[in-house]
């Protein structure tokens, strides 16, 4: 009998903010005066959406796949901290490196801005895991245009390695 399936988010668990790490690959940065404010935001309301993570039990580990700058808060604010006990909400998602990639790009590009460095760098990576222009388009959100584009500007040659090219005759 298949099980039903049930979101992350009704598993919220409380997680010493010590045992979350950052990811290497977020693309997403906020500006001090939009920090200041989702320290505001958490002190006022609380936490109120917790941050996505994927467990990695060898080390006892929680790596962020969303949430970063509300983890940031609860490190840097001392306020917070000492009102959250130093625990942070999380709920965990069970998915390879290449499909937690796709899901930060998917929460952040739903939310708003990131980085265009680190987007290139992610389209770099995931085509070096081998994940085609299509899967790319379909689980990053992105159309043939900018995918182009991201690979353009990395100059890395190997990123178009499954693209024939052809030097056109003159007349």
């Amino acid at each position: 009998m298949k099980k039903e399936y049930e979101s992350p988010v009704y598993h919220v668990r409380r997680v010493p903010v010590e045992k979350v790490r950052a990811n290497s690959y977020n693309p997403n940065h906020v500006a001090p005066s939009e920090m200041k404010l989702l320290e505001l935001s958490i002190w006022e309301d609380g936490y109120t959406m917790p941050c996505v993570c994927y467990y990695i039990p060898d080390e006892d580990v929680y790596e962020l796949v969303d949430g970063y700058h509300r983890y940031c808060v609860l490190r840097t604010s001392k306020r917070v901290f000492e009102r959250e006990k130093g625990l942070l909400p999380v709920v965990v998602i069970e998915k390879d490196l290449s499909n937690r990639m796709a899901s930060t790009i998917r929460h952040n590009r739903a939310r708003g801005t990131h980085s265009v460095e680190l987007m290139v760098d992610i389209v770099a990576e995931l085509t070096k895991a081998g994940m085609s222009d299509e899967w790319i388009k379909k689980y990053i959100g992105m159309d043939a245009d900018e995918l182009l584009r991201l690979k353009q500007i990395s100059g890395l040659m190997e990123l178009f390695a499954d693209k024939e090219f052809s030097i056109p005759e003159e007349a």
